[in-house]
Order: C-alpha cells, then structure tokens, then sequence
C-alpha cells in the first residue's frame, strides 16, 4: 500500500506499507523533508511497524512521537502528518493528479444564485455526474453572505446592510460572515470527491485544499500561511477564510473568501462584529485585522484571479469548463425553493 501528504506549506510524506494480521508491517517512510539525527527515520519506521491496522492518524502520530529521540528535528513534516499518509495508504486515497479537473469562471450571477450553485455542483461531483472542479465566483448584487449555523439578528445590522445596498443571504457550510461587495473579495469554490481527502482530519483537509492557494499568493510575493482552523493569513494579517459542506452522496464543498479590498467603516455598519471574536483575533478593530491582496500585491482582482487559475492548472492539469444548461435550471429551482426563503434565511433567528 501507498500513500501520500503533502504538508500545507511543507514537504511531502510518502509511505509504503503491508497488512499482516491486521497490523502495519514492513513500513517505510520516505519524502523530501528534513530529518535530523539520520538514524530517526528508523526509528520512526520502528514505531509505525506492528500499529493496528485500525489505527488512527492521532494514535500513529503519538506513537512516532513517542519513538523519537531527544532533540531530533523534523523540518517540513510532523508526527501527524505521518499519521495522515498511513491513514491515506490504508484507505488507497488518490491525489490531485488522479483526477480529471475542470475550471469554471463564468458569467456574474446573483449572492443566491453562487450559493444554489454550490450545492448543486457539489451534489453532481459526489454522484459523479461532473469532473471534480473550481469555480471562481462573480456576482452582480452585493450581499451579507452568513454561515449556515449563525444567527441572523445578532450577525447582521438590517439598517446598515439596506443603507449599504446588501441583500443577506445565508450559505449550507459554517463558518462566519462574509460581505460580497463589488471588486472587495474573491471568492472560489472547489467541489471535490470525499476520496481526496480520505484518511485525513476534517482540519488536516481545510490545510490541504487550500495549499494551492498558498502557493499561488506567494507567487505574488505575500508570505501566505494557513492559521487553523480556517484563515489565510500573511505577516500582517488574515486574509481570508475557508468553509466546508459535505453531502451524504460523497460530495465535498470547500470554498474560500479572500479580501481583496476592504471599505473598514462599512464593514462595521453592515456586520455586528462581538467585542469577544476580536479579543480571540488579539485586535480592537475588523478592519484592522484583515490585511487586503490590493494593498499587498498593486495587482488587479482580475490579474490575481488569474495567477490563481494558473496555479490550479500547473499543479492538476484543469481544463477550462462550463456550467450546463441543465445546472443552472436546477440551481435557479434551489434559489426559489431555499435560498430566496425566509425560512432558510432565518433557519437560525
């Protein structure tokens, strides 16, 4: 058995194992990682050797770390990513190459109309009617967007989302609040089969589907870094964040917000942003505390976008795609019977 991780921001874990008796055997631990003193990999080898098949990503880690000698150091990789490509091995999970992507950036439709959108992509990739995908979002209405399980009333000022021209909207993953006015953010979706991210913690996946983006900003010269559970930060603040949705059929929702510009007084007339959220952040103001690609890079969204898409496609080979006819129509049927309904959008008062 084979398998492999690569470590957001780090090096790849390959590992190569057998089942003998319903345990780990003849496991050998390979990559591009730093390893010092040498003779830690055999030790790691040792540790992970006789492990119960059945063994979590937790238990194998604990078990590596255990192994280790004092003061060995492990650059790239950690004991639980380790514990994350035996996992990948013994579920046989395949990689962004064993699958056959597409792109889609397509024409702006409204906040409710991305938000169908997702679902019903995300349904046909887990029932295997559509090519794994990213989709870069436009849109021609500006919108609160809030997470499935936030309360409208203490996440949204209705006086300052009408005075600003935003309708609310409410999407199917968690998470917080987005504001999706024109030319601030950009957005993207990845909708993706639950056997990419086998064997791996649902935060281990938020790291590893994001990882592409990672690279494409610091190809822009950002300093970009993944702060768990679900932020994409640089040296001087966050970025963006990440939510997730996962359907019954095997289907995986991962989509990201990233700031591209930011209008500080408005966010904070729009949003009721609690005093406690910003102690967590270790700052007194929204705005500060995100950090804009505009004000990082010079750049263009457009120019941005498209050093995203470039990056996508070097790493998956993507192909450019479309949304059908047929897509569409069902995600027009999902606006009227969900997402345009103040019972959806008030599910949580």
């Amino acid at each position: 058995m084979h398998g492999e991780y690569k470590v957001p921001g780090g090096k790849l874990v390959v590992v190569d194992l057998e089942i003998e008796d319903d345990r780990i055997s003849r496991f050998r631990l390979a990559g591009d990682f730093f390893l010092e003193p040498d003779t830690a990999l055999d030790d790691i080898d040792a540790a992970v050797n006789g492990l119960p098949a059945e063994s979590d990503a937790t238990a194998i880690a604990a078990a590596v770390r255990e192994a280790l000698p004092d003061g060995a150091q492990l650059l790239g990789f950690t004991p639980e990513a380790v514990g994350t490509a035996v996992r990948r091995a013994l579920v046989t999970a395949p990689g962004w190459r064993d699958f056959d992507w597409e792109i889609v950036h397509e024409k702006a439709v409204s906040p409710r109309m991305n938000l169908a959108l997702d679902e019903v992509l995300t349904a046909r990739v887990g029932e295997g009617r559509r090519r794994p995908t990213l989709r870069i979002w436009e849109w021609n209405e500006s919108a609160v967007v809030i997470g499935s399980f936030q309360s409208y009333r203490n996440e949204v000022d209705p006086e300052g989302a009408a005075r600003h021209g935003f309708d609310v909207v409410r999407r199917i993953s968690g998470g917080g609040a987005m504001l999706m006015a024109a030319g601030q953010i950009i957005t993207y979706s990845l909708y993706v089969p639950a056997s990419l991210v086998a064997g791996m913690t649902f935060a281990d996946s938020y790291a590893f589907l994001d990882d592409w983006v990672l690279q494409a900003l610091r190809s822009l010269g950002i300093d970009a870094v993944y702060q768990p559970l679900n932020d994409i930060a640089s040296p001087t603040g966050k970025i963006g964040g990440a939510a997730q949705k996962r359907l019954a059929n095997g289907g995986v929702l991962h989509h990201a917000t990233l700031s591209y510009d930011i209008d500080g007084q408005m966010m904070t007339e729009v949003l009721r942003i609690g005093r406690e959220k910003l102690s967590d952040k270790g700052t007194a103001s929204a705005a500060k505390r995100v950090d804009p690609l505009r004000s990082q890079t010079g750049l263009e969204r457009a120019e941005i976008i498209e050093r995203f898409k470039d990056t996508f496609r070097s790493l998956t080979d993507a192909e450019t795609g479309s949304i059908s006819a047929d897509e569409y129509a069902d995600a027009e049927a999902l606006v009227a019977s969900k997402f345009a309904t103040e019972a959806w959008l008030h599910r949580v008062p």
